[in-house]
């Protein structure tokens, strides 16, 4: 018998760990070099930031423990349009961020088989491949997409350690040289926008939420999978991030393409850096699996709550959101597919940009709701003021590129039923 919440405590934290480990750590520190102590510093505020609105939207889901996903309890507290708009705007930032996340891994896979990579074309081709893989994984049920996480969350943690290790060694042996910690009046050079930088790789510790209405217990579990997800990964981005950052020379890591294999590959070696490299790309396929898994979760539930169309309603006899799945699997390859240039890299960026903005709307809209409904009070507040930070260091053209995807939902919003909707077979 197919139950409809599969996940459990450790599924749940996995699925957690999962999207917040792919792609965006990898390529972190090279993003983060030219700012030295002060990275260090914007992850502190940003792991603080990220726990306080993890902290909310596991005392939301306690509260509200039978809701169809934090999305739906936005809706529910902040009326049907603002939670049309603020679905809709997590749900472009889902597909967009697989769009960058497939086009991650297969670079990371063409350092390993340089064919994959040798044309654009051919690049492109090899992200389309990975991402339509892992959305017939997900097609077949939640469950087996959830297995399919505990896995790669295991292998992904892999190049991690590996930078946590040598960088004990270092320090054992006396030969970690840091540098100076800068004058006070220039620590904050720079600050906001590294904290939108760092904030990047942490996006999805709502993962567990967004999805509760697949978690066993989601009044215990979601909780206890967000905070403790949040803790260990964040505890793990400050180490690796800032020991690449801080034991290797600016230059060298800022014009890398790949510092995590740059810097085992400095100690251990061109074969310890190839294995990196591809414990690199499985981290990446890892969080594309979770992300699929979201990208139909979420107009589902939703649906589920009336703030869409039946149509996005609509879920196969395994439960699974078929005509979802597709429908952003298949923006997501043309996006893919249109962007199929040298400039990769810079897509990439932008794409990560406009991804976080578009987050930061529905981290917003939780922590308002938390304060509506008098839960988590302080948390919440704290939440609004990094949010909004946030929102100022990523630049006015990220962000008001992003509140124009969130306008595009008002004609859903027009055609949304007028009752809530109850999930019919495709």
């Amino acid at each position: 018998m197919t139950t409809t919440r599969p996940f459990g405590f450790w599924t749940a934290t996995a699925l957690v760990v999962g999207g917040m480990i792919g792609s965006g750590i990898f390529m972190m520190p090279a993003a983060l070099a030219p700012f030295g102590w002060t990275g260090t510093l914007a992850w502190v505020v940003s792991i603080a930031g990220a726990l306080s609105i993890a902290y909310t939207i596991g005392r939301l889901a306690q509260e509200l423990p039978q809701a169809n996903g934090a999305v739906a309890i936005a809706g529910a507290e902040l009326g049907e349009l603002a939670g049309v708009l603020i679905g809709w705007s997590y749900w472009v930032s889902i597909w967009c961020a697989n769009a960058a996340i497939a086009i991650a891994a297969a670079s990371y896979l063409a350092a390993v088989i340089p064919v994959l990579g040798a044309t654009p074309a051919r690049g492109a081709l090899t992200a389309v491949a990975l991402l339509w893989l892992l959305t017939l994984l997900n097609l077949a049920g939640a469950r087996r997409a959830g297995q399919f996480q505990v896995l790669t969350t295991i292998l992904k943690l892999v190049p991690l350690i590996a930078v946590v290790v040598i960088a004990a060694w270092l320090g054992t042996r006396g030969e970690a040289q840091l540098p100076p910690l800068p004058a006070a009046g220039t620590l904050l050079g720079g600050f906001a926008t590294a904290v939108t930088l760092t904030l990047f790789p942490l996006v999805g510790f709502e993962a567990a939420g967004v999805a509760a209405e697949r978690v066993r217990d989601p009044a215990r579990n979601v909780m206890r999978a967000s905070m403790a997800g949040t803790l260990v990964t964040g505890l793990l981005y400050i180490l690796v991030c800032s020991a690449i950052v801080l034991l290797l020379p600016v230059a060298t890591v800022t014009q890398s393409s790949a510092p995590f294999a740059l810097f085992v590959g400095q100690f251990w070696g061109t074969g310890a850096s190839n294995v990196i490299a591809l414990f690199a790309a499985i981290a990446a396929i890892g969080a594309l699996n979770g992300w699929v898994l979201l990208q139909g979760e979420v107009p589902l539930g939703m649906a589920r709550a009336g703030l869409l169309p039946a149509w996005f309603g609509r879920v196969s006899r395994a439960d699974v959101p078929v005509r979802v799945l597709l429908l952003s699997s298949g923006l997501a390859s043309a996006l893919i597919l249109t962007t199929s240039s040298p400039t990769l890299g810079g897509v990439f960026q932008f794409l990560a940009l406009l991804t976080t903005c578009a987050c930061l709307w529905f981290y917003l809209a939780m922590c308002v709701a938390a304060l509506r409904r008098r839960v988590a009070i302080p948390a919440a507040l704290v939440g609004i003021g990094f949010a909004l930070f946030a929102v100022w260091g990523a630049g006015w053209e990220a962000s008001g590129l992003s509140l124009l995807l969130v306008a595009s939902a008002v004609p859903l919003y027009l055609l949304r039923p007028r009752a809530v909707v109850k999930p019919q077979l495709a």
